[in-house]
């Protein structure tokens, strides 16, 4: 493949195409036939898109929040305490 397929729409169509016709394939008899995994796969998908959005959007305000007070509190110890990290 060449990077100028990647800017044409044609190729775009045909990989969208070439995935449905995949997915349909794979998915339809499974629900035909009455199958818990289309189910299990969907629960998984929306649980990774869940937790990704939610971390990407907010999680690392709070994970960069934890690390600057841990990061304070070991600063303080060590001035009142002394010492380094050995023991």
């Amino acid at each position: 493949m060449a990077i100028v397929d990647m800017f044409s729409a044609s190729h775009w169509k045909n990989s969208w195409t070439a995935s449905q016709t995949s997915l349909r394939n794979y998915y339809h008899p499974l629900l035909r036939a009455g199958s818990a995994k289309p189910l299990w796969h969907m629960m998984i998908a929306t649980s990774v898109v869940m937790y990704t959005t939610k971390y990407v959007f907010f999680g690392h305000r709070a994970v960069t929040a934890k690390r600057v007070e841990e990061k304070k509190a070991i600063a303080e110890y060590r001035a009142i305490h002394g010492g380094g990290g050995h023991h």
